[in-house]
């Protein structure tokens, strides 16, 4: 369960962003200097946290004051198989070696719900049994643990902020969902269902994540944390909402489905309960501000 060192905001002297380049990280960006948060973004350009340099590199540049946000690493667009688990691994590993030369004042990871094991149970919390079951998330798994022991081990103020699917403009992965469903929709006037579209999931915009790990870098918070607001949704219902946003005729195109019918719903109680005043975007209103400027007038 997420508990704060300050339980009114405090601003920290200096947020360091790493992957300063990606989708979450960009809005994060925004979100910290619109919060007037001094920031410092560190790209892969700068410092690739795969090369045999990055752990020297990343330690040079921390100071005890910064608290240390990770939303790096490599999305299963960029790969699915070991060679990018390894990767990724090693990133993880160059930042554990950072982590103990420099010993920053908080480290905030950004992992995924995919880490919870959703057999057992149609209702997920912080609690939840985690069991990864791909490389992806067997990835996450192993960095919480990994980042986790060495934060431990060197008395660092450590969060885990497991979001739900991210969705939201400038997003480049084209996972099953509002992103892909919006471009096929303004692009071929069709949205593709697999099955009947009828599994569940819940997604939550881009700009609430953010704000959620805002939050955490200010209350200084420790433990796990979902990031998930509203309700889970069909998908059929997502590109309803989807093509209502597109105010236009889109044709809704079904495939067979390849796989087994999985739900997944998230109690949000403990997000709830660690920032009371916190209000997520509606899905409808996200899907409207995502798909802005994407279809043709």
């Amino acid at each position: 369960m997420l508990t704060h060192a300050f339980a009114n905001p405090v601003q920290p002297s200096r947020v360091v962003i790493l992957g300063a380049g990606g989708f979450l990280a960009t809005e994060l960006l925004r979100v910290l200097k619109s919060a007037a948060v001094p920031v410092r973004p560190v790209s892969s350009q700068e410092i690739d946290l795969t090369g045999a340099s990055a752990a020297e590199k990343v330690a040079a540049l921390l100071q005890p004051d910064d608290s240390v946000v990770m939303p790096a690493g490599l999305t299963p667009d960029r790969g699915r198989d070991v060679g990018t688990l390894m990767k990724n691994l090693r990133m993880g590993e160059n930042m554990c070696v950072a982590l103990g030369r420099s010993s920053p004042a908080h480290f905030v990871y950004i992992s995924s719900d995919g880490v919870y094991d959703a057999r057992f149970s149609s209702l997920l919390d912080e609690e939840s049994t985690t069991e990864p079951t791909d490389l992806y998330t067997l990835m996450h798994t192993a960095r919480e643990r990994m980042l986790g022991q060495t934060c431990r081990e060197r008395r660092i103020p450590f969060t885990v902020v497991r979001p739900v699917a991210i969705y939201g403009p400038g997003d480049t992965h084209n996972s099953y969902g509002p992103n892909r469903f919006i471009r096929t929709a303004a692009k071929d006037g069709k949205i593709t269902l697999f099955g009947g579209g009828e599994e569940t999931r819940q997604h939550v915009f881009v700009s609430d994540v953010a704000e959620i790990l805002r939050l955490c870098v200010v209350h200084r918070s420790t433990g796990p944390i979902n990031a998930v607001t509203g309700d889970a949704i069909s998908f059929r219902g997502l590109a309803d909402l989807v093509a209502e946003a597109a105010g236009r005729s889109v044709v809704m195109e079904y495939l067979p489905r390849a796989n087994p019918i999985t739900h997944r719903q998230f109690d949000p109680a403990a997000l709830i309960k660690a920032f009371p005043h916190f209000r997520g975007t509606p899905l409808a209103a996200g899907l409207a501000r995502t798909a802005a400027g994407m279809f043709p007038a």
